[in-house]
């Protein structure tokens, strides 16, 4: 008799998750907040003593999609902070691996979005205008990085992060910093918007 496949990972709080049919109640921020802080983007091609983590990476993508939209409700910049939150379980996968897995990937990302959201008190699916807001500081975030920390030229970036206008106000800091520090960062923050909310 063929054994099925284990589709469920335990976390360190305890929850068990299923991949496949994951349910709000299994969902802890420390769990998110400790994955996400020891998932290196760019496959971990970045200059520095330490990976640029998901988590740094979703701190720099809340501040400036906060600083694109002043006066935004704390639900949305909550959203913002938790975009890529799926990543902690399924990790940060460059886009042409993601091509190359096909819609298998969107459909598995989706469903563990639409936990997490619900978890905080968010809509499982966002507003149009909020996600379209939430991708454009996104990819800002990512030609930073992409120039600063990951190798590539202004105009490579340009190509295929777009090059970002520069309605942002202040410097963009890309840090660097041990992934125990950044789960604290992301956690305080995290505790910060849902105290506001």
């Amino acid at each position: 008799m063929p054994k099925t496949p284990r589709a469920w990972q335990r976390m360190l709080s305890g929850r068990r998750l299923d991949l496949l049919d994951p349910t709000p109640m299994d969902i802890e921020i420390a769990d998110i907040a400790h994955g996400l802080a020891f998932v290196a983007r760019w496959n971990g091609q970045t200059l520095g003593d330490w990976p640029y983590s998901v988590a740094e990476h979703s701190l720099l993508v809340e501040e400036i999609f906060t600083r694109l939209n002043p006066g935004i409700a704390v639900r949305w910049r909550l959203a913002a902070l938790l975009h890529d939150a799926p990543e902690y379980v399924i990790g940060d996968m460059i886009s042409p691996v993601k091509s190359a897995i096909g819609p298998g990937y969107g459909a598995l990302d989706e469903r563990l979005t639409a936990a997490v959201h619900l978890r905080f008190g968010l809509p499982a699916s966002l507003p149009g205008p909020i996600k379209t807001q939430i991708k454009r500081a996104d990819r800002i975030s990512a030609w930073h990085e992409a120039v600063r920390i990951a190798g590539f030229n202004e105009a490579e970036a340009s190509r295929f992060f777009g090059r970002p206008e520069l309605p942002v106000t202040g410097p963009i800091q890309i840090l660097l910093r041990p992934p125990v520090e950044v789960r604290t960062a992301f956690q305080e923050r995290f505790s910060v918007l849902m105290a506001a909310m």
